[in-house]
């Protein structure tokens, strides 16, 4: 009898003693946690995590349209339709702005380095402008200037030499007073121009007075033959007054 309660208070005092551990462990861990309320847990959630609004991308995408708007242009904007009419970006026919363009390129040509350094030279130009609204036809100017003793060069100009066959110094030139300034000598026929331009180089070589006056005789004999305007190289009026200070120009480059 004395042994069986020996064993039993030894099973209640196993069981006493592990139930103060459990009950210790437990009262150890629930002092770690901190007590927090529920409305506590939930406030800290809703500020430590804000997810995003709906507000704030509205915010945002006005902004970034706005920028577009302003800095880059829509492509969806941009409607090409073939069938809307077109800019003529072709180039009309307009005069030569630079009377002596054409007049220095081919003194280039002509004179090396050393002679255009040191030689002083100027030019003689005189203008055969057709009426407004009438053209001179290439099929009727070909043979024209060839009657009158010119060559055409391979530069697209007409030559006038020191003899008449073609051969010696180029005593003066006829050009097509408009742009690109030479005539295309292979479609004469569907050439037309509304005028041209004879020059002469001072100092030319010859008689330059005697050049002068095949230039100007050359001149009066196309204004007749088209119907055409003589003008001077500021493109006014040829008159008396202005033929005497072409002379006297010339005059300066012979003595």
């Amino acid at each position: 009898m004395a042994e069986q309660l020996r064993w039993v208070l030894i099973i209640i005092s196993v069981i006493v003693i592990g139930g103060l551990l459990i009950h210790g462990l437990w009262s150890v861990r629930k002092k770690d946690r901190p007590e927090v309320s529920d409305n506590e847990r939930v406030e800290p959630l809703q500020e430590s995590t804000p997810a995003p609004s709906k507000s704030f991308r509205t915010e945002a995408e006005p902004k970034e349209a706005t920028l577009n708007e302003r800095d880059e242009p829509q492509f969806g904007e941009l409607d090409f339709n073939e069938n809307e009419p077109q800019i003529d970006t072709s180039v009309p026919e307009t005069p030569i702005e630079d009377d002596l363009k054409v007049v220095d390129d081919l003194d280039v040509k002509e004179q090396s380095d050393e002679e255009s350094s040191t030689q002083v030279s100027d030019f003689v130009i005189v203008h055969i402008q057709m009426p407004e609204g009438l053209n001179m036809q290439g099929s009727k100017l070909l043979p024209a200037v060839n009657t009158l003793g010119f060559k055409y060069s391979e530069e697209g100009f007409f030559n006038r030499h020191l003899d008449p066959a073609g051969q010696g110094p180029v005593l003066f030139r006829l050009v097509n007073m408009y742009n690109p300034g030479t005539f295309d000598i292979d479609n004469m026929e569907q050439f037309s121009t509304a005028g041209v331009s004879l020059f002469m180089t001072l100092p030319c070589d010859g008689d330059g007075l005697a050049a002068f006056n095949m230039l100007h005789s050359a001149a009066k004999k196309l204004a007749v033959e088209f119907g055409a305007q003589i003008l001077d190289a500021e493109r006014e009026e040829m008159t008396v007054e202005r033929i005497r200070q072409y002379v006297e120009q010339v005059r300066s480059f012979s003595a």
